[in-house]
């Protein structure tokens, strides 16, 4: 049984090739087996197209509706998925446990551009040498962060450490 995918693999009206369908009415109701023929034609007085909807069935299964407007649909489903998909970007910025104050400003500015953007943002800080002595420095800069962005976002994961140089947490906009 082959999957077909592409809008261009569907038969509609002559292109179909079986000499009888079983036939679906616009509305959905069941019209029996018809010929080819008699199957066009109902599909035509409607001012409709008849699509194959089922060709390895015996006899395949046609539909009639406006393939037009069912393309156009399809089309607009797709376009909606990939838009929703699209604002659940996950974003990153890194930190030092030292960092400044004036750069973390700066930091918690972008991040709260992210946020309403719709974004997901990963906070990351790095430890380095006997930085790694102080991880409990890194856990007050990220609460930091999460009490001045209150307003703009929520903490989805709280600060976990990801390895052994390096603490992450995760913020979701509300």
């Amino acid at each position: 049984m082959t999957i077909r995918k592409k809008s261009d693999d569907v038969r509609i009206n002559e292109r179909i090739r079986s000499s009888s369908v079983r036939l679906i009415s616009a509305e959905g109701e069941q019209l029996g087996i018809l010929s080819i023929r008699d199957a066009i034609q109902v599909a035509k007085d409607g001012g409709l197209d008849l699509v194959e909807v089922a060709p390895n069935s015996d006899p395949p299964v046609c539909r009639v509706m406006d393939y037009g407007k069912f393309r156009y649909q399809a089309s607009k489903k797709v376009q909606e998925a990939r838009k929703k998909s699209r604002g659940g970007q996950m974003k990153e910025i890194k930190l030092r446990p030292h960092t400044e104050d004036h750069d973390l400003g700066f930091k918690i500015k972008n991040l709260k551009k992210f946020l309403e953007k719709k974004h997901r943002v990963k906070i990351t800080v790095f430890f380095r040498g006997r930085e790694m002595a102080y991880m409990n420095a890194g856990v007050e800069l990220l609460k930091r962060v999460a009490e001045e962005i209150s307003e703009e976002g929520t903490v989805e994961q709280p600060p976990t450490r990801e390895a052994r140089n390096r603490m992450t947490m995760v913020i979701i906009p509300k």
